[in-house]
């Protein structure tokens, strides 16, 4: 089964998290098939925290890939950002 999961990234202490897709029996930062956009959780204010090719998304979904949970609460999370934007 394709999954739209986080890939973590990133030094000790400082995370970094790739949104990507990938095969459900493949490790959590191993191999993925691509990459859609980033989360950074430690982000100062004023960087960018979050972002998502909505686009490659929809067509990953469109394929039958499934969201992990997180994932599914950011795209949420983004989707009211850019409303209120």
């Amino acid at each position: 089964m394709v999954v739209i999961r986080l890939a973590r990234g990133g030094a000790k202490k400082r995370p970094f998290f790739n949104f990507v897709v990938a095969d459900s029996r493949f490790p959590r930062d191993g191999r993925f098939i691509e990459r859609l956009g980033f989360y950074d959780p430690k982000a100062p204010e004023g960087r960018e925290r979050l972002r998502i090719n909505r686009e490659r998304l929809a067509f990953w979904r469109g394929q039958g890939a499934q969201l992990s949970d997180t994932v599914t609460r950011l795209v949420k999370q983004a989707g009211e950002q850019q409303a209120a934007a």
